[in-house]
């Protein structure tokens, strides 16, 4: 099998114990099973490789609760894979070989290995520079009316107007965060859970994308 990912919901942080007393801080992640929905080949119509995973939850959605459209992209399976909440695509670096309906579990992974995860951050609102992009606060004392406040922004004489990405204060995170390399602590297959050494973008119960990861290690 080709497949190199999976789909997931963060649970949440906890810690596990080695034999010798040391605490590993882990992300626990649901992850899988997943049904292969759809295949995408570099020979076909899509021009690349790839497969579509649909997410199997606990509890099942329900077939009028999707668009007509949606509909009838699973009744091109032949109807041998149930309608799912969360669709996500794999890209592949060969053709795929496997069938559609055809399930990826999480023994995908292994202990030790290196994965890749992909989420989308907490939603923070509305930002100012300090919190968003960490700057310096100005003086609090002698009457300087500057604390928080971004500052000059460009000079007048020259270019007299903004540059583009400036960094300026907006819309904190809810944005598509990949943390790269971290160390698979333990695979439950039993149980489709995923341990994975450090934390993982997203809020509790947010939909993550784990991938063997592409980083080469350094020695």
């Amino acid at each position: 099998m080709n497949v190199t990912g999976i789909i997931g919901r963060k649970i949440g942080m906890t810690q596990i114990f080695a034999e010798d007393g040391t605490v590993t801080p882990v992300t626990v992640i649901k992850a899988g099973p997943c049904v292969v929905v759809q295949k995408k080949s570099a020979s076909g119509k899509d021009g690349y490789n790839a497969v579509q995973l649909g997410l199997v939850e606990d509890k099942p959605a329900k077939p009028k609760n999707f668009t007509k459209p949606m509909r009838g992209h699973f009744e091109k399976t032949g109807g041998g894979v149930p309608p799912t909440r969360v669709l996500k695509e794999i890209r592949l670096e060969s053709e795929p070989d496997v069938n559609v309906g055809d399930q990826i579990k999480v023994d995908l992974f292994t202990d030790g290995e290196k994965v890749d995860v992909t989420g989308r951050s907490k939603g923070r609102g509305f930002a100012g520079t300090v919190k968003r992009h960490g700057f310096n606060r100005g003086p609090e004392s002698h009457g300087s009316m500057n604390v928080r406040a971004p500052g000059s922004i460009g000079a007048s004489s020259f270019p007299s107007h903004v540059w583009k990405g400036l960094r300026a204060a907006g819309h904190m995170g809810d944005r598509r965060v990949t943390v790269k390399g971290l160390t698979v602590a333990k695979v439950d297959v039993e149980n489709n859970l995923l341990l994975v050494r450090g934390a993982v973008p997203g809020a509790n119960g947010s939909v993550v994308i784990i991938k063997k990861s592409t980083k080469k290690s350094k020695k």
